[in-house]
């Protein structure tokens, strides 16, 4: 990487709010995870966004990206970055002991509550609204996080095309995940990287 690019993310990490210790990452993770019922993506954005300011839209679109592609749970894979970002190993394993241990703690909880009733209609109906609750929270950010794209290295219209080509592969031709992020992800990733390589023109420049 270039030094002076380096320095000048270096400096813009020191200068923006972040978490002040590793109980601070425990703290805010654990009532990040209690508030996700259903649609956790919606609260990531809004906590770490938008209240929080630990990262902004740019930064939360490509970590969250690279936390989509990893194995396992993407907030999970998310926080593990975060924290280590800021508190390196200790601060990962504080976020995601943040992260996991209460709603582990409700979810037995509910587990052995739920068992004697998860047949009846009432039960069946809770979880099909909290379903359409959860599919709004995520359009809501999505649509939230377009103004990110338009800073984009590939431009808001390759990233629309993307967008859209992940959305038919997925959603209507119903493939695979995991050949979606390898073709379409390996496509934007070498289209990215051809755009980087092209010298872009200085600023007030004819």
């Amino acid at each position: 990487m270039n030094p002076a690019k380096q320095d000048s993310q270096t400096t813009r990490l020191l200068s923006r709010k972040q978490p002040q210790s590793k109980t601070d990452l425990f703290v805010s993770f654990s009532k990040l995870a209690l508030q996700g019922f259903g649609g956790v993506l919606a609260i990531v954005q809004r906590e770490l966004v938008e209240k929080k300011q630990w990262l902004t839209r740019e930064e939360f679109l490509e970590d969250w990206a690279v936390a989509q592609i990893l194995p396992g749970p993407n907030v999970v894979n998310l926080s593990l970055m975060i924290g280590d970002r800021y508190f390196g190993f200790r601060g990962a394993l504080a976020a995601l002991a943040g992260m996991l241990t209460f709603p582990l703690v409700i979810v037995l909880v509910l587990a052995a509550v739920f068992g004697g009733v998860a047949d009846t209609p009432a039960a069946q109906g809770a979880l099909r609204g909290m379903g359409a609750v959860a599919a709004g929270l995520i359009a809501a950010t999505g649509i939230k996080l377009i103004g990110a794209l338009q800073r984009n290295v590939m431009g808001l219209t390759v990233c629309w095309g993307l967008a859209v080509l992940s959305f038919v592969a997925i959603g209507l031709l119903r493939w695979p995940l995991v050949w979606v992020l390898l073709g379409v992800g390996g496509m934007a990733c070498l289209w990215a990287y051809r755009c980087m390589e092209v010298p872009q023109p200085p600023e007030g420049a004819p």
